[in-house]
């Protein structure tokens, strides 16, 4: 995995928090409705989130058989139930080059008006 992504999770979780416990669940959770018009979901994201398993390949179908892009985002997120699924879903998101969502949601969706940059 690239160094710049775990540099990027750990200023998330500092710039964000001010204790020292990640909370990425509860970003998200918090975010979730604007999220859902941010993320794309149908080119990889999936694939990632599967081969990372975070979600299961019957969870995915049950996502892809939705009909829209912006409801297949909704059902993504309902699946990021736990700590370890948020914080692997920002690397998948980083992975499928998703880059202006992962900064929103390490802004705190646009609070705290800082932005990391993954290019090396």
């Amino acid at each position: 995995m690239n160094s710049c992504f775990y540099i990027l999770l750990f200023n998330f979780c500092r710039v964000i928090f001010t204790d020292e416990e990640p909370r990425t669940l509860a970003s998200i959770t918090r975010l979730k409705s604007q999220l859902s018009d941010l993320i794309e979901p149908d080119f990889g994201l999936l694939d990632e989130l599967v081969g990372m398993e975070v979600v299961t390949r019957s969870e995915c179908d049950d996502v892809c058989f939705e009909r829209t892009p912006a409801q297949r985002s909704v059902a993504v997120l309902a699946l990021l139930a736990t700590e370890d699924k948020c914080v692997k879903f920002l690397r998948a998101l980083y992975q499928t080059g998703q880059q202006h969502v992962l900064n929103f949601i390490i802004e705190d969706g646009g609070k705290t008006g800082c932005s990391y940059s993954l290019s090396a």
